[in-house]
């Protein structure tokens, strides 16, 4: 009987989860029970740039390698995956047998060694039995275990499916994460928005009122259309409505990503950039105060969701 988590279909030895966003953190877990052995694996995974896989198999399984590499590679786009099986023999055949002629070989050799460098002559037999090949199993093994080559993938496929349900239910986590933050940056857009129209009559206002208490003094007269040419020029030059606007598009965009059924994590990030992108240019442009703080908190949002991107699929 294979018992694993749910959630996750198999199609084959393949295995498929449509989900938006799924979190590289996961873990999961199967065993096999039959009456001759039993047969259990775990794997697990954590963040990676690009998808990175371990495999440890027992020797009667290493045929098996190739085929739960593509497993892997078929159900996952990127994290660092360490998949680990173990094996159960319950067979009467299946006890090792020891292969006593490159024991001795093994024994003679440190014997010797041991008299040439002048060392205790004490060899422990539990070290000697580990060297590579002097226990080895019964013939038929492998063959054994070749028949149940199916069960074991299928078993191995549930455990990746279970580590599955479980990266979507992290990923679930994270949307409703990055959502917050996006909402903090729309709500900081809005009131930039309401703010930005009046920047240029502020900047009118203290530019004239200067420029009056300048020329008090000295009984000139103010030239209102001179006046009016500077306004012009600082209106141009902290016009932020396309960043505006395209820190708009990103958020949408975002969005969008998220609610793909593909991995989207590289997207997301590469979106990221760009919003810190808009944000840093409004807050050089602006010249005003509310906005830069608006655009303190705009910055500080996508730092977060910056953050958490790394840990997307």
């Amino acid at each position: 009987m294979v018992r694993a988590g749910a959630g996750c279909g198999m199609g084959g030895n393949r295995v498929f989860c449509a989900v938006m966003i799924r979190s590289m953190t996961g873990f999961g877990s199967a065993r096999l029970d039959r009456p001759e052995f039993s047969c259990a694996v775990e794997v697990r995974s954590v963040n990676n740039r690009f998808l990175k896989t371990s495999i440890r198999l027992p020797d009667m399984l290493s045929a098996l390698e190739p085929e739960v590499e593509s497993l892997l590679r078929q159900a996952l786009a990127r994290g660092s995956v360490t998949l680990a099986v173990s094996v159960r023999d319950e067979r009467a055949s299946s006890a090792v047998r020891v292969n006593r002629t490159l024991l001795d070989k093994y024994a003679q050799e440190l014997l010797a060694l041991a008299e040439r460098m002048d060392l205790p002559r004490g060899q422990d037999l539990t070290g000697l039995l580990a060297l590579p090949g002097v226990c080895e199993p019964e013939a038929g093994v492998e063959n054994f275990f070749e028949q149940h080559r199916g069960e074991i993938l299928e078993m191995i496929g549930a455990a990746v499916g279970n580590m599955q349900d479980m990266r979507a239910t992290e990923g679930v986590v994270l949307r409703a994460d990055l959502d917050k933050h996006l909402g903090v940056i729309e709500g900081a857009l809005e009131h930039i928005q309401v703010v930005a129209p009046v920047v240029p009559k502020l900047y009118y206002e203290r530019l004239r009122l200067r420029v009056e208490q300048l020329l008090t003094d000295a009984k000139y007269t103010l030239n209102d259309q001179d006046l009016m040419k500077e306004v012009a020029v600082f209106a141009d030059r902290a016009d932020i409505s396309e960043e505006i606007s395209r820190l708009g598009g990103h958020i949408g965009h975002f969005r969008t990503v998220c609610e793909q059924e593909e991995q989207s994590g590289r997207k997301l990030d590469f979106l990221a950039q760009e919003m810190l992108r808009e944000a840093n240019t409004i807050g050089s442009k602006a010249n005003d105060a509310t906005i830069t703080q608006h655009t303190v908190d705009i910055k500080s949002a996508i730092d977060r969701i910056k953050e958490q991107v790394q840990n997307v699929e």
